[in-house]
Formats: structure tokens, sequence, C-alpha cells
């Protein structure tokens, strides 16, 4: 009988999300996690990404004959907890504390709980004396969020969408098949979108102010208003377009930034001025297909608004991944699920991305199954239910019993 012992796993999460551990800054925790393998009598395999970066494998070996299952789980979190926004919001700093059978602190649900679950699960399975035929790995990575360097924004801090994992896999980190307990509300992601991100350019004249009357035509910001309202009109054309659907979810876009002039000097016009989209890309089209199509509709803006000087560069291309619904991890975590919470899970595609994406380019195929998402507290942060932390953690452990096989 494989019992999740709750005071423990509340103190591997809490003792997780002590450790500040922004992207670029993961490495203390790499190192409590290889602190955490080594009494486990796991083989710890440190891969060292960049300075101040790491990953820690944890491989629990099994006797053999059995397929591998990989537990993956990034360490950076969203954010900081210096932002001037959440600075004062007790759920989004690195200090855990308990709540009304809810533990809080900043990553805690995305995604150290996941992290902590997989340790649990690996323990329960050790307590248990339980011995599996097939090798558990527990891969910790660094660098997962949805972030890239650009322009001026460079450094280690801004090196995520999957750096990590694509190191893991290529420097031994792969297994049979995956689980990533990214949260997803207990339901089974057989699939996700993918990120294209697109910067689009439009030029103007750099002039003074004293010299701009009955030349605002020529200013790039004021051009780039006409440019974003026929933007606004092709988003719809991609979001309904049944070739960009998956699973039945609509892709999505997203309008999210944009810069032209200098705060420090209005007193000219900016010379061009830039706006940056998330186009979301269903992991049935190739990303090569999805690249071609956003630069074909940048040429149809540049031939729309000729004076304008309009052009497009495609920065990221993060693909989707997907699952075949009878996989044996789908139904080893169906299996498992029920057990733990009396009904099968439901289905689910999400349009975020994930390290499913590098990892099932690498031949290793990739299930998204976790607890809560940890929907926010708005006066407190990030939270989870204990309960469900502690039935996760057990699921896992029956998941690892199902695939990699006992005795």
């Amino acid at each position: 009988m494989v019992s999740v012992d709750r005071d423990r796993l509340v103190e591997t999460a809490s003792a997780m999300i002590d450790v500040h551990s922004f992207t670029g800054d993961e490495q203390g925790m790499a190192e409590l996690m290889v602190s955490l393998y080594e009494p486990m009598g796991l083989h710890v395999q440190w891969q060292q990404v960049e300075d101040g970066r790491a990953n820690a494998l944890g491989i629990w070996e099994g006797a053999g004959g059995g397929p591998s299952l990989m537990f993956n789980g990034h360490m950076d979190t969203s954010y900081s907890g210096r932002e001037p926004w959440l600075r004062d919001v007790p759920g989004f700093q690195p200090h855990a504390f308990v709540d009304g059978g809810r533990l809080y602190g900043l990553g805690i649900s995305n995604m150290k709980g996941a992290l902590a679950c997989y340790v649990e699960a690996v323990r329960a399975l050790q307590d248990a004396g339980v011995r599996l035929r097939g090798d558990v790995l527990i891969a910790a990575v660094c660098g997962e969020i949805e972030k890239t360097q650009y322009g001026d924004a460079t450094g280690a801090q801004y090196r995520g969408y999957a750096a990590g994992t694509r190191y893991l896999v290529s420097h031994g980190g792969v297994a049979d098949m995956c689980l990533l307990g990214e949260p997803t509300e207990g339901k089974v992601v057989l699939g996700h979108f993918g990120a294209l991100w697109l910067r689009i350019r439009v030029h103007g004249n750099f002039i003074h102010t004293a010299f701009s009357e009955g030349r605002r035509g020529e200013n790039s910001i004021l051009r780039m208003h006409d440019v974003l309202a026929a933007v606004q009109e092709w988003i719809p054309q991609w979001e309904d377009d049944a070739s960009n659907a998956y699973r039945g979810a609509k892709a999505i876009v997203n309008v999210g930034a944009v810069e032209g002039g200098f705060g420090w000097r209005v007193s000219r016009t900016p010379h061009h001025t830039d706006l940056f989209l998330d186009v979301r890309v269903p992991p049935t089209k190739p990303m090569g297909a999805a690249r071609r199509e956003m630069l074909e509709m940048v040429r149809g803006l540049a031939t729309r608004f000729p004076e304008y000087g309009v052009e497009g560069e495609v920065y990221v291309t993060a693909p989707g991944a997907e699952i075949d619904e009878g996989h044996e991890l789908v139904a080893a975590i169906d299996a498992a699920h029920e057990q733990v919470f009396g009904e099968k899970p439901g289905r689910d595609v999400t349009r975020w991305f994930s390290d499913a994406s590098a990892l099932t380019r690498y031949g290793v195929p990739t299930v998204n199954y976790g607890t809560s998402t940890g929907l926010m507290d708005v006066a407190r942060g990030e939270n989870l239910d204990i309960d469900g932390l502690v039935r996760t953690a057990e699921v896992y452990a029956r998941v690892a019993m199902g695939v990699c096989g006992v005795g």
C-alpha cells in the first residue's frame, strides 16, 4: 500500500518555495533538488546549463525490464516577487506559509508543487518497499517560462522557452515517456498550442516638434495606429481558421507590446514604432508554415500602406505538443486518477506552452497532468490546496507503478 506523507510533502514544497529561483537564477534550487535526491539513493546527474543555472536530474534505477518514466518540472518562477505590483503580496514571495489548508508562496502552483509531488511519490514507493522494473527520472530544469531575449533585454533572466529541457534531452535526460505536472486542474492535457512571436515595424521621419506642423502623417506612432487597426481586422481570420484549431480549441492572438519614441526626448517624432504579437499555433501546423503565413500577412500590410515601410520579423517559434490518446501513459494516468479520486480525469487542450514541446521533438511522448492552477487570491498570491497535492503525489506514484512495472 503506497501512502503519501502529508507533512513531509508540505515540508518539501515549503523548502522549495523558500529558495528564490527566478528565471536565470535557478542554481540554488537545483542544489536543493540534489540534496533531496541523495538521501533517496537516486543517481544524480548535474547539468550546468550556464553560469548560475543548472538542471538537476535524479534517477531511481529500476531492476530492469521495464519502460522508463520521467517526471519533468521547471524550477524557474514566472515572477521574482520584487515587481512593484507584487512585492506586497505574500503569496508572491519566496516564503512559504500555510493557511486554511492551503500552501502559499512564490512558484507553488507553477510549478514547485509538482516537483515536490515527484519527490514524495518516489519516497512513498520506497517506503512501501516497491521495486520498479523501469527507471524513474526526476528532471528539475531551468528556463521554461515563456520569455526570450530581445533588443536590450538580454541575459539569463530572459532565456526561457525550454532552455533547460533542450539542454536536458541533448545530455542524457531522456526516457520512454514523460509526465509533466504543469497545473491542469487534474485534467489530462493531450495537446497544447505553440507560440510564434512576431514584430511588425512601421517607419517614419525623425522630426523636431517645431518643424512637424502638417507632417503628422509621417509620425511612426500615428502610422502604427492604422497598422494596428488592420492587424485587428486580421486577428479573427487567424483565430477562426479551422486549420488553426486543435481538438475543438481555437487559436488565439495577443497584442503583447508596442514600442516607439523616446520618453526622455518627446521633442522628436520616432523614426520607427514596433508592434509585438503572440500568435498561438496548433501542434498540427508546422512552425515553418506558420512563419510563412505571418510574413505573408506583413507583406499584405506593406502593400496596403506603401509609404509606411512596414516590415516583419519572427523571433520566437516554440512548437506545440501532442500525444495520442491511446498511449499507455494516458491509460496509466486515467487508472491512477480514478483510483485516487474516484472518477476518471477529464481531457483538455491548453494554449499555454510547456516543455513537452522539446521533449516530444526528442522522441519522449509527454502528458501534461497536474493539480490546480492555484488561481490567484489577489491579496495573497500563489497557493495550492494541500489535500490536492497529497492526492496528486499518490497519482504520480501509481502511474510510476503502472508504466514501469513492479517486481
